[in-house]
């Protein structure tokens, strides 16, 4: 028993030391690589949180490089301010030309879509039957009249003989009461020569008002009613044409104002997709009172329409110049920024570095805002490169456009129009920023 504990406690020292020998070398290898790796890993840390401009991302311990932004000052000028509407294209007047006489249709003198002008003739119905009839009112008229001269004759030869006493008063009265008759009778008998006259005109059916006629509704050899539900035709008129808008409540102060002092308010009807200028007009008239479902008051404006461009009952989109703000400051809007302290800019503050400035901002038309506090003209700010920027950040200026660009005066050339803003119109009707 002796010799088995013996022989134990010799093998057990050698693993004990075996292990330690092991352990010795892991911490050798350890000691050994651990710096390198420490060092290769502090090289690669910078690199690995800088861009591919190499400069340090925002929130990954900033950057001691420039920024590189695109900046552009803001200018003195005239800025349009339009509000924007859906409106409808309405004829001045539509006429469903009907037949006041029945009767065949024997002529039909318009080609469908064709421009016709007031008092041309249209179609034309059998008149046969009204001439026969003219010509019967006309011979009962020449009866009559025949009997009234006979009967004038007989009264004068009375009188002469009442004068001389040789018959009695009321064989005169008899004979001046049967005058007056036969005048009655004649003027009865003009009246239905004159009836059948118009009747026969009207068989020659001709156009009322200066427009477009629209499709036929009945063609040749069909018989025709006196005022039948079906037209003729249809006659638009086009030339001059309207255009019927609403405006919301809010937005009428300035509108009211300008129109009831005699100004003469531009108006531009724009495609459905409110890219191309259609036609430019002027505001002509508007309701006399507000939609108390919608809250809005109806407008019309009228368009001279020489082009034709404009069709009735066609949806365009209205752009009425409600005012024209003088002298004001106006800044790109790419460059307007929003944060949970309001609307600001980055301007610059010298050439290196860039300031935080705090805006009251007024309309805008998409391209240029104006800027009513915080900008003045001159001032430049950053267009590009914003999302990289704080107060006081050092830039680099790779586009700096010292050109003043031209204000938003040219919009009835074409230039997209300003809308109001929530301030001038409801923020439905009249967005901001062209919203």
């Amino acid at each position: 028993m002796v010799d088995q504990s013996m022989q134990s406690s010799p093998r057990k020292s050698r693993r004990w030391l075996f292990g330690l020998l092991i352990l010795l070398i892991i911490a050798g290898l350890c000691w050994k690589f651990w710096p390198a790796s420490h060092k290769d890993g502090a090289e690669q840390t910078p690199a690995a949180r800088t861009g591919k401009s190499g400069m340090m991302r925002p929130g990954f311990g900033g950057s001691t490089s420039p920024v590189p932004v695109r900046v552009a000052p803001a200018v003195l000028g005239e800025f349009p301010v339009y509000y924007k509407a859906l409106g409808t294209v309405t004829a001045l007047n539509t006429i469903n030309v009907r037949s006041r006489v029945a009767g065949e249709l024997v002529k039909i003198a318009f080609e469908e879509g064709q421009m016709v002008k007031a008092g041309d003739l249209l179609v034309e119905i059998d008149p046969r039957s009204y001439q026969n009839a003219l010509l019967q009112a006309q011979g009962t008229l020449l009866q009559n009249q025949a009997q009234l001269k006979n009967a004038q004759v007989d009264l004068d030869r009375y009188r002469g003989l009442y004068a001389q006493d040789s018959i009695a008063k009321q064989t005169l009265d008899t004979a001046a009461a049967l005058v007056l008759q036969y005048q009655g009778t004649v003027k009865t008998n003009q009246g239905a020569v004159d009836d059948a006259k118009l009747n026969l005109e009207f068989t020659r059916i001709r156009a009322p008002i200066a427009g477009r006629v629209g499709l036929r509704q009945l063609d040749v050899g069909n018989l025709v009613a006196a005022n039948d539900t079906t037209a003729l035709a249809v006659i638009t008129q086009t030339q001059p044409i309207s255009v019927a808008f609403t405006l919301p409540e809010t937005a009428l102060d300035t509108v009211l104002t300008r129109y009831r002092a005699g100004n003469k308010l531009a108006v531009e009807a724009w495609d459905r997709g409110d890219v191309k200028l259609q036609a430019s007009g002027v505001l002509q008239s508007l309701d006399n009172q507000i939609d108390i479902t919608t809250g809005t008051l109806k407008f019309k404006a009228r368009f001279d329409n020489q082009d034709q461009a404009l069709f009735p009952n066609q949806f365009v989109n209205v752009h009425l110049l409600a005012d024209t703000l003088h002298n004001v400051v106006l800044a790109p809007s790419a460059a307007i920024q929003f944060g949970n302290n309001g609307t600001f800019v980055y301007a610059l503050d010298g050439d290196k570095k860039v300031k935080i400035r705090p805006l009251v901002i007024g309309d805008s038309d998409g391209e240029n805002t104006v800027i009513k506090e915080g900008l003045a003209a001159g001032d430049r700010v950053v267009l590009e490169g914003t999302d990289r920027l704080k107060d006081g950040s050092e830039i680099e200026v790779v586009n700096d456009s010292k050109d003043v660009p031209t204000p938003p005066t040219e919009h009835l050339q074409g230039q997209p129009a300003a809308e109001a803003t929530q301030g001038s119109a409801d923020a439905g009707k009249a967005q901001k920023g062209g919203a």
